[in-house]
């Protein structure tokens, strides 16, 4: 194929597209059939990667999740590589699922390299829709009112979570390891990001997302994804050009304020009319289908307007778990779920290079010491968090903090940023990537660790508050007793 590519390079231009167009349909022709094949192996791969880490972590007392994206590690570019995806040295040949392929259809190099770059978008794809539905069930599962009725506390966890974090770690950088004013400030805004998907999927399975706490966390972190737009857009022009574009910025936050409360506000004021459409409607599927094509509008409108999907889809669920159609629609949203939302999390685990974590390597030193600095600042800039909850006495702030910790996918967003515009170093490139592993791997156990502890904190203050201490409670009769619980 090589040489005959090199054979039309010889023809005169004339001549030469239809000729390259004549090959190029012919590779389509050829990888056409394997492109489905390739997506249905990658998914095969990631639905047993996620139900074997899955079920692991739940029979070990860790939340499934992180069973999902441990298992999405082992089957991607940091060990088996059956699911790999496109980058600066990878064009497929080494994907174990392409090997495949190409062994039993035996496909052209340039077939392979065809349907490897094919099949890793449809995947990709699945897995922000995954992410979608993940925040509209959280949307469903969440009390608008309780909500708002937290706003204030949740924007200055968000506000505080955002400048902390940034401000240590830019300064740290600077100082202590002389890294120019730049890449500083890149590697610092990187500390800022918060991955709402993993922390509402750990909230939701450990029972805590309609708490005080969960819901705080939750109005944070989306608080938090809007800065981190803002924050992104702010340094990525800083690299591009060297200066900010206030003008953009402040484009940024008119959108991100309009679009939140626009969508909410519009969304209550047609819920009626949505629920009578969808009694009126006959056919099957009527209540899911009519309820996923809202919070795909809103999520395209969100993206159209340089925010993320995903808050469309989030403020899509908080709107229609106000109707009589929430309980409903929940249960109708798990199975699309469960389809979906593992492939996201796998993915997240499968892109994660942990080869930089390996201190043998010296290209790898200076990243790991850079690396303990910003995971050190990555946890301590979001646990402070939690102290700056006010008017909650006796809420679990450390709960609040530490559930604010994992970067995830956003802080792999702020790193392929930073490396693709040339800001970033090997060595700083490779530490941020540390940070987000490592805050993404550490941070569902701790939050459910801290949960235990805030109950059974929480079970004694409540017996002192009653004045009931255990001994007067042992000495009251059956009578004493039964007189208590009836006036309660």
């Amino acid at each position: 194929m090589v040489i005959a590519m090199d054979w039309l390079m010889s023809f005169p231009l004339p001549y030469l597209h239809p000729l390259l167009a004549e090959a190029s349909a012919s590779i389509e022709t050829e990888s056409g059939p394997y492109i489905l094949g390739g997506v249905l192996l990658s998914l095969v791969v990631i639905y047993f990667a996620s139900k074997l880490g899955g079920e692991i972590c739940a029979r070990i007392d860790l939340p499934p999740v992180l069973g999902e994206l441990v298992g999405g590690v082992i089957v991607g570019v940091s060990a088996l590589h059956l699911l790999v995806f496109p980058g600066a040295l990878e064009d497929g040949s080494g994907s174990a699922i392409m090997s495949l392929l190409q062994m039993t259809g035996h496909l052209s190099p340039e077939a392979v390299s065809y349907v490897f770059h094919s099949q890793s978008e449809v995947i990709s794809v699945l897995s922000e829709i995954g992410v979608v539905i993940l925040l509209f069930e959280i949307g469903l599962e969440s009390d608008l009112k309780e909500l708002l009725r937290v706003g204030m506390q949740s924007t200055v966890v968000a506000i505080v979570g955002v400048v902390v974090p940034f401000a240590l770690g830019t300064a740290g950088l600077m100082v202590i390891f002389g890294v120019p004013t730049v890449p500083a400030i890149f590697a610092g805004a990187a500390l800022t990001a918060t991955s709402i998907g993993i922390t509402a999927k750990v909230l939701s399975e450990i029972g805590k997302l309609s708490s005080s706490e969960g819901q705080i966390i939750i109005g944070a972190a989306v608080m938090d994804d809007v800065l981190g737009i803002i924050v992104l857009a702010v340094v990525a022009s800083l690299a591009r050009d060297g200066k900010v574009e206030v003008a953009n910025v402040v484009y940024l936050i008119v959108s991100a304020a309009v679009f939140l409360v626009g969508a909410i506000w519009v969304g209550r004021l047609l819920s009626p009319f949505f629920v009578t459409l969808v009694n009126e409607m006959k056919t099957r599927g009527q209540l899911l289908l009519t309820s996923l094509t809202f919070a795909f509008v809103l999520s395209y409108i969100a993206a159209a307007i340089n925010l993320e999907a995903i808050l469309g889809a989030f403020a899509a669920g908080l709107i229609l778990a106000e109707t009589e159609k929430q309980h409903d629609l929940e249960e109708q949203v798990i199975p699309i779920a469960d389809m979906l939302v593992p492939v996201f999390f796998v993915v997240v685990g499968a892109r994660t290079d942990v080869s930089v974590l390996n201190p043998f390597n010296p290209e790898n030193r200076e990243g790991l010491i850079i690396a303990a600095f910003l995971i050190a600042v990555a946890i301590f800039g979001k646990v402070v968090t939690g102290a700056a909850v006010f008017g909650k006495p006796g809420i679990n702030r450390l709960a609040i903090g530490v559930g604010m910790i994992p970067r995830g996918e956003v802080g792999l967003v702020f790193a392929s940023v930073g490396a693709a515009s040339g800001v970033l170093s090997d060595s700083l490139n490779a530490a941020i990537i540390v940070m987000v592993i490592l805050t993404t791997f550490v941070a569902p156990p701790m939050l459910r660790v801290v949960f235990a502890r805030g109950e059974g904190d929480g079970g004694e203050l409540a017996d002192m508050g009653n004045g009931k201490s255990a001994v007067a409670m042992e000495g009251a009769g059956a009578g004493d007793l039964e007189k208590v619980e009836t006036e309660s």
